[in-house]
């Protein structure tokens, strides 16, 4: 970097701080595309199948709101 740096945008410098960073890993680029590679199965992947859009059956967002007002209030009374 040049001596201006110091004035630059400080929002930039943190870019520049993490580009500079990155550039030089060697173990972290492949840790950071195993975390990337889970997270992609972990919601794209797995998601349709254990999270449900169980709100989706419902036509409007008053019987949306019903519902999880329902739910609320019968999970609060029976503990």
């Amino acid at each position: 970097m040049n001596h201006f740096s110091n004035k630059q945008n400080p929002a930039l410098r943190v870019i520049r701080f993490y580009i500079e960073g990155f550039r030089s890993m060697t173990l972290g680029k492949t840790l950071w595309l195993i975390i990337l590679i889970k997270l992609f199965i972990m919601f794209c992947v797995l998601k349709p199948f254990f999270f449900p859009r169980f709100l989706g059956q419902f036509g409007s967002d008053e019987a949306k709101q019903e519902y999880v007002t329902d739910e609320l209030v019968q999970r609060a009374i029976i503990p």
